[in-house]
């Protein structure tokens, strides 16, 4: 008999908690309808459609999230640790968008810097060289960061979110009970269409005469200037890797040199090789200048600077002007004589890869190659197959001897 009971009210037990379960409050979750990434650095999500609700939960730039429900561009997602909530859905990421995201920061780690450059305020990083895309770090104030490219963009865009809305099951229609009302009456048939006149044949022969000259056409409409932004791909001292402003950096070259620089913006520089000058080491400088912003390539001279040991000053070595220059430049100061190669536009409209030997003060051209921004190769070396002139392999001339120990003694 006690046994008995025992097993009655562990069944009643049973059904109890089961009843209590199914009675609960607490909604099942809902199914998830795609998947998305945290575009900015971090995102508050809300409990509610209004921006003033309260916050559910804050999530950082690359978290996975569930999307579970939306309204036009509002979404509703679901965290890995089962919080929800509502936010934009211009600051989510597709899995796409955010593959492409990691593997520009790992193609951009192996890319040689065109320069350190300086910001004076803190700076938004972005995802795309865009003013709405999502930022997801900061660059703060006095903080450096390397420049990697360069890239020209207009400054109002189309406002089209980062994800695609998910489709919506079309309802499912039920079928329509039949009506107990009786059938209403049919209207009365339509009447027939009148006939044509009897002289249609004579009205349908076209008129003989002349068409009007055309209206004097007005002046043509003038095109109006969409403004652009220069954007720079940067690179910071932790490895992220993000879009800014330009306007915003500055190269953080020596002022010894960057007074130099006329007004013209310099967009890359790098040192090549060192002078000794009485025990104090001072660096020879490649750098690159733009006359002004808003242009569709990175630089339009370059130059190279010297320390000269007899003035203690900089000196100018090299430089063209009036070219059209493209990123990236290189140096290789390994060995004996650095070197340094440019990418211009020719005459021909083509882009070619310039290598520069620099020996003793002296700049040569020793190469000249067609340069194809898809492929990727490693930094330009010296050696190659298809040499300018003669400089590389033959001696040098008496003549150019004389001048060189000259222009040494000078200095």
């Amino acid at each position: 008999m006690t046994l008995t009971r025992a097993v009655l009210l562990l069944s009643l037990g049973f059904c109890l908690v089961a009843f209590l379960v199914s009675c609960s409050d607490k909604p099942r979750p809902v199914a998830s309808i795609g998947e998305a990434y945290v575009g900015p650095s971090t995102l508050n999500l809300r409990r509610e459609l209004a921006l003033k609700s309260a916050i559910s939960a804050t999530v950082k730039h690359g978290d996975k999230l569930s999307i579970v429900e939306y309204r036009h561009r509002l979404v509703k997602v679901r965290t890995e640790q089962g919080a929800e909530g509502w936010t934009d859905l211009r600051q989510l990421l597709t899995p796409e968008q955010m593959a492409a995201l990691r593997d520009m920061a790992q193609n951009a780690s192996r890319d040689q810097s065109q320069g350190m450059a300086t910001v004076y305020e803190s700076l938004n990083m972005h995802t795309e060289p865009s003013r709405t895309s999502p930022s997801f770090g900061q660059v703060p104030e006095n903080g450096k960061v390397d420049v990697i490219g360069h890239r020209l963009t207009p400054r109002v865009q189309k406002d089209e979110a980062l994800m695609q809305m998910p489709v919506k099951p079309a309802p499912i229609r039920k079928k329509a009970k039949p009506s107990s009302t009786p059938a209403r009456i049919k209207p009365p048939p339509r009447p027939p269409a009148p006939k044509p006149p009897s002289n249609w044949v004579a009205l349908s022969v076209p008129k003989s005469e002349p068409d009007p000259a055309p209206a004097a056409a007005g002046p043509p409409p003038v095109p109006v200037e969409v403004p652009m932004d220069d954007w720079n791909l940067v690179r910071t001292s932790d490895g992220k890797v993000g879009w800014v402003l330009t306007r915003a950096l500055s190269m953080a070259i020596p002022d010894e040199v960057a007074q130099y620089a006329e007004g013209h913006r310099i967009t890359s520089y790098f040192p090549l090789g060192q002078v000794n000058d009485d025990g104090s080491l001072k660096n020879n400088w490649l750098w690159t200048t733009i006359v002004k912003g808003g242009q569709p390539y990175e630089f339009d001279s370059f130059r190279v600077f010297v320390w000269s040991l007899r003035h203690h000053r900089y000196e100018t070595a090299y430089i063209e002007r009036n070219v059209v220059g493209h990123y990236p430049v290189r140096v290789i100061n390994s060995g004996s004589t650095p070197s340094f190669s440019v990418v211009v536009e020719g005459v021909d409209g083509h882009l070619y890869r310039k290598t520069y030997s620099f020996d003793s003060y002296r700049i040569h051209m020793v190469n000249r190659e067609l340069y194809d921004p898809g492929a990727k190769t490693e930094a330009t070396k010296l050696a190659s197959s298809t040499p300018v002139a003669d400089q590389t392999g033959a001696k040098s001339s008496w003549y150019a001897k004389l001048k060189d120990r000259v222009h040494r003694f000078l200095r």
